[in-house]
């Protein structure tokens, strides 16, 4: 394991000192990007560390004694590469402390998803695969919100970037050499549009749920309702989802449509302080779901079990499958399985396919649309 000095990394506990390492690395072609947070008890993740590098210096941003500052942010959005490793929360962390995201993205995980076929390989095995080196492992659930953090914890961070910078040396070259590059600078962007719109998305998260299939209509909607509602209230009140009510609880308000707080009360899993704080706010989601004409319902989602379904599932699958053998990618770097799906249902509902744009249309729409018309 290589083994850093301490002046291989500079701490950053002021906004002239956040600035200085800002104006320091301003002409770089590629920044590296990591941070340490805490969520346990908020919606927002709380940052406990910045770090950024352009080689073998490591900035190290201390957010609880530093606001963000115009330069940092300009940093963020120059023209450089931004690199990050599993960036979801990440952008989250961003989003949050400098109220702007991080791009041009590449995303070092991703990356490595269209370099083979074990998608999601953590950061610790791809320094191993790519440099040889074991990282050390005992900082990972280290709190980072301490002061003052260790030395050893300063490591272990200053590593996080320093090693990623030359990890995606080594990716970048053989991403070129396979003609590649484009699908991870259209998948990366799509990473930012995504991170980008989370309150518009709101209306969508209640397609997460594994079991729509059981809702009639107007409960479907009922539960589309109170997603977006619930979304809301944790980002407004900055609380976990499932300190304010989880989507097991709503699906199961949903099947019930209770018409008054004792119908409510009745449900397994609802609590008092729950019918007491939002059982009115609930039950005006139910009674405005109740009320939906059956224009403006959404549609009855397929059962996943019936034969057609399954039929026209399996044959998309087989196609997805047998193209990621060919490219030789792991399937759901080409389709999840959610897209699958949604796929099927438009059929089934003989609405317009949206089928897969970018790079991903010359590999798959012909198939696809083959697919359905023969599992028909």
């Amino acid at each position: 394991m290589s083994s850093l000095a301490p002046s291989l990394y500079q701490w950053i506990d002021s906004a002239d000192a956040l600035d200085a390492a800002c104006k320091q690395v301003a002409g770089a072609n590629v920044i590296a990007l990591d941070t340490e947070f805490f969520r346990e008890n908020t919606f927002f993740p709380v940052p406990a560390l910045i770090q950024f590098t352009t080689g073998e210096m490591a900035y190290l941003v201390d957010p609880l004694s530093t606001p963000c500052t115009e330069a940092f942010r300009d940093l963020l959005q120059n023209s450089a590469i931004k690199l990050l490793h599993a960036c979801s929360e990440d952008l989250e962390v961003f989003q949050h402390w400098a109220g702007v995201l991080p791009a041009p993205l590449v995303d070092t995980q991703v990356a490595q998803a269209f370099l083979g076929e074990i998608p999601g390989m953590g950061y610790q095995k791809l320094v191993e695969h790519w440099m040889g080196e074991t990282l050390p492992k005992e900082e990972t659930r280290s709190n980072w919100l301490e002061r003052p953090l260790t030395p050893s914890q300063c490591e272990y961070a200053a590593l996080d970037v320093i090693y990623l910078l030359k990890v995606w040396g080594f990716q970048a070259e053989k991403l070129e050499q396979l003609g590649r590059r484009v699908w991870l600078d259209d998948e990366c962007a799509s990473l930012i549009e995504q991170a980008g719109r989370s309150v518009e998305s709101d209306g969508q998260w209640y397609t997460r749920q594994r079991q729509l299939w059981r809702l009639e209509p107007h409960q479907l909607e009922a539960y589309r309702l109170m997603t977006i509602w619930r979304e809301g209230e944790t980002r407004r009140r900055d609380l976990p989802r499932n300190w304010l009510v989880s989507d097991k609880l709503l699906f199961a308000v949903a099947e019930k449509m209770p018409k008054n707080r004792y119908e409510l009360a009745e449900i397994e899993g609802v609590k008092p302080p729950l019918v007491k704080k939002e059982g009115d706010t609930l039950l005006a989601l139910v009674k405005q779901a109740q009320h939906c004409s059956n224009d403006d319902l959404p549609a009855r989602w397929p059962d996943p079990m019936h034969p057609s379904f399954k039929r026209r599932f399996k044959a998309l699958k087989k196609v997805v499958t047998e193209k990621a053998a060919e490219l030789q990618v792991a399937p759901e770097m080409l389709l999840r399985r959610r897209d699958i799906e949604a796929l099927v249902m438009q059929q089934l509902a003989n609405q317009p396919l949206t089928t897969p744009g970018g790079w991903r249309h010359a590999y798959l729409t012909q198939e696809i649309h083959q697919a359905l018309e023969e599992s028909s």
